[in-house]
């Protein structure tokens, strides 16, 4: 068993107990408050069937299961479990809002604040394939351990912010964004499977996504190098890439986003689950 299983089973992440059964096996464990942006982990019966926003969730064999909570989301939010005896449970968390900041971001390439027309389907076909990467769904459980900063260094963007391109606004911010010298290795920060790997997209540059299991998965964005290929196995710490400023950056600097299937979370909150 996985520590963060053994955790999520004694209750030990600060979790509110929603069901109490004949013993530890048969508890539905879920937070009672989470924050827009958070990795949500519970614990169920093994062998329950779980759904949560329209999907049925994976369960490990321990019982373990993960959602995300989007930037923009209102609670409270409702899980259904099933138990394999057949009854119902409906955990409900609430839903702690955020404030979020406008960040404004100078000197970007001016082609990637308003790109030509002529680049408008490029973008959404490298924009599609990075999304189809992300609805991977594997039984791993690479998501369950405690994770690590890609790198080390000033941190100059945060997630969810506003952003503003040179007087132009822009999408809400989708990760975290380290500052750090070109060619800066970059670490995996939890193991995973490599879902997708592109030198050169038009806004994002070199890009790199991960997969660590239950939809969970890691994306690396305007790097200068990248040391792996899609369908390679990496372990945490692993030198998987290097900082670079492709795509729309004003600057060398790592953006390490993270998602659940298509909802965008925040890694900072994923690092601070963890410790």
């Amino acid at each position: 068993m996985r520590l963060l299983d053994l955790l999520v089973l004694s209750g030990l992440l600060g979790l509110a107990t929603s069901s109490v059964a004949r013993g530890d096996a048969d508890r539905i464990v879920f937070p009672e408050q989470a924050s827009q942006g958070a990795m949500v982990l519970g614990k169920v019966p093994a062998g329950s069937v779980v759904h949560f926003a329209g999907r049925m969730l994976r369960v490990t064999p321990y019982g373990t299961v993960g959602f995300g909570v989007a930037r923009d989301a209102t609670g409270p939010l409702g899980i259904d479990v099933q138990s394999p005896d057949g009854s119902h449970h409906l955990a409900r968390i609430e839903v702690s809002k955020r404030d979020w900041p406008v960040e404004r971001v100078s000197g970007v390439p001016p082609k990637t604040v308003d790109p030509p027309p002529q680049i408008a389907a490029r973008i959404r076909r490298e924009q599609a394939a990075v999304a189809a990467a992300r609805e991977r769904d594997d039984a791993r459980t690479d998501f369950t351990a405690a994770f690590i900063r890609p790198l080390d260094g000033r941190i100059s963007g945060r997630f969810g912010n506003q952003r503003i391109y040179d007087g132009k606004a822009g999408s809400a911010h989708s990760g975290m964004d380290i500052a750090a010298p070109r060619g800066t290795p970059v670490k995996a920060p939890a193991g995973g499977i490599v879902t997708f790997a592109a030198t050169d997209l038009y806004l994002t540059g070199g890009t790199l996504v991960i997969d660590h299991g239950h939809g969970f998965s890691s994306n690396f964005l305007h790097l200068s190098r990248i040391d792996v290929e899609p369908g390679e196995r990496v372990e945490q710490g692993q030198v998987i890439a290097a900082v670079g400023s492709s795509g729309r950056a004003s600057g060398p600097h790592l953006h390490w986003g993270m998602n659940w299937f298509d909802v965008r979370i925040d890694p900072q909150l994923v690092l601070e689950r963890g410790h």
